[in-house]
């Protein structure tokens, strides 16, 4: 399955940096009885999602709260340290977006978006895409055809779905 409108997100845990260190949030938890704002990406620190996909989060985050979102989350597979690394680098923990590591891949495999490229060190890393969840639906998605782009996964081109 590849993450379309219409879905219903699958029960995962993702990790994320908490006071005490390293702590589970439950996708049921974080989606239940919530609109919920997804994003996912190929890498923390790497190119295209350092320079042009967070960035378009941060613009838009409050646009996208003024509008009914309750979490703005992005997702990758790294671990958790490295995403509250990455939060703090480029201002995303600043601007309110919730860091989730997905380290074993468990979420993207099962929304169907994980893809290996093993010359850069990338195995079963997400692709890039952004949806707009409520209740545990996805009401929204741009999903990228390369790593490389970043048009249909934007924070721009998600709000204009929102």
């Amino acid at each position: 399955m590849t993450i379309a409108k219409g879905d219903m997100l699958p029960d995962a845990t993702f990790i994320t940096m908490g006071q005490e260190g390293p702590q589970s949030v439950k996708a049921a938890d974080l989606f239940t009885d919530k609109t919920v704002v997804l994003f996912a990406l190929p890498g923390a620190f790497t190119g295209v999602c350092t320079t042009a996909h967070m960035p378009s989060f941060i613009r838009t985050a409050d646009q996208f709260r003024e509008r009914g979102a309750d979490h703005i989350v992005c997702v990758s597979v790294n671990d958790p340290f490295v995403m509250k690394a990455w939060g703090d680098s480029t201002g995303a923990t600043e601007a309110g977006i919730e860091m989730l590591a997905d380290p074993v891949s468990e979420f993207t495999k099962a929304v169907g978006m994980n893809f290996s490229a093993p010359p850069i060190g990338f195995v079963d890393r997400s692709q890039r895409y952004a949806c707009i969840v409520r209740n545990g639906e996805v009401t929204a998605v741009g999903v990228e055809a390369s790593p490389g782009e970043c048009d249909l996964s934007g924070g721009e081109a998600l709000l204009e779905q929102m």
